[in-house]
């Protein structure tokens, strides 16, 4: 019975070690795959969401003063003839 019970926790043993090992490996793939990403993001001409909306509203802002700037010009050339 001792025999089997030895097998029994040595084979408890190597599968314990064998998960650490996996899970081991899981993380290291985890980071270089995020070191990946993340040097393939910075290789690229991205923009932040904050610089992004920046442009937007600058955009918004023109596009409301060319509608101003139309209308005006309209009343100007219906007022001279």
């Amino acid at each position: 019975m001792t025999a089997g019970n030895k097998f029994f926790d040595d084979m408890s043993k190597l599968m314990t070690n064998a998960m650490g090992v996996a899970q081991g490996a899981k993380t290291e793939a985890e980071t270089a795959m995020k070191g990946f990403v993340d040097r393939w993001m910075a290789d690229r001409d991205f923009v932040t969401r904050e610089e992004f909306d920046a442009v937007r509203a600058m955009a918004q802002k023109a596009r409301e003063e060319n509608i101003a700037l139309a209308a005006r010009i309209a009343a100007l050339e219906a007022k001279q003839g």
